[in-house]
């Protein structure tokens, strides 16, 4: 039990949120270059996504 909530914990706080923040400087770039409102829009939601979801997702892990 220990060493799936240190991994979860360990997979939500500092390898989810890289990625979702990478991918969404990606797609914002690229919407805004292309002039692509819908990338734009994706790259802003998953930019934001990756700051906010270990605050919503870790106290449900933790059971804080």
């Amino acid at each position: 039990m220990a060493d799936t909530v240190i991994f979860g914990s360990l997979l939500y706080s500092h390898i989810i949120p890289p990625v979702l923040a990478f991918i969404g400087v990606i797609l914002l770039c690229s919407g805004i270059m292309d002039r692509k409102r819908n990338y734009t829009i994706a790259g802003i939601v998953f930019f934001f996504a990756a700051g906010l979801l270990p605050f919503l997702i870790l106290p449900v892990i933790l059971g804080t």
